[in-house]
């Protein structure tokens, strides 16, 4: 006689992952931890090192956006009175102003002294009585004696070319070392 047929066993994907395995791996393990820790530790210094890579190229990038607005003021006030031109020439010494310009009438050489003071005021952060950081101003870094800046006249290379000033500004980044900005200003 033939033995009856048992009924198959019906085998899932959970009993063949679970066979034999379970009673091998009861836990994480301290070199798995560690492991983990020293990943996350690399990650977290790529990511502090990424974040003061990105507040110096902010500090940067503001320097050289005053930079620019300093040279376009000046641009902008040599452009307004054109007849003293040859008066807005400045070697690096400070510019002095004998005459206010604001309330009283001025010859264009005087306009012109007066405009290189205040544009001497505004680099170095003190047109408004603000000695303070110039993250907050509109001065260049580096303190009064740190930023160099000279207006000097291109003589022009032909009759048709005409002939410029060039404005220069230099200032020096405590991440960056020297930076520079210079503009043509055709007359």
């Amino acid at each position: 006689m033939i033995p009856p047929r048992a009924a198959p066993k019906v085998i899932t994907t959970t009993s063949l992952l679970c066979r034999g395995t379970y009673k091998h791996h009861t836990g994480i393990g301290l070199v798995e931890v560690l492991v983990a820790l020293i990943v996350m530790s690399v990650g977290m210094l790529g990511i502090a090192s990424l974040y003061v890579t990105t507040l110096q190229s902010k500090t940067t990038a503001l320097s050289r956006m005053k930079a620019v607005n300093l040279a376009n003021d000046i641009a902008e006030r040599i452009r307004a009175n054109p007849s003293a031109a040859s008066a807005y020439l400045l070697a690096t010494t400070d510019a002095t102003v004998a005459t206010d310009c604001t309330t009283a009438n001025c010859t264009p050489e005087q306009m012109a002294a007066s405009d290189l003071y205040q544009w001497d005021l505004m680099i170095h952060d003190t047109y408004n009585n603000d000695y303070s950081n110039s993250t907050n101003g509109t001065g260049l870094p580096g303190g009064t004696n740190a930023v160099q800046r000279s207006i000097v006249l291109t003589t022009p290379q032909s009759i048709t070319t005409p002939a410029a000033l060039t404005i220069n500004l230099a200032w020096s980044e405590p991440s960056s070392g020297t930076l520079s900005y210079a503009l043509q200003v055709q007359l």
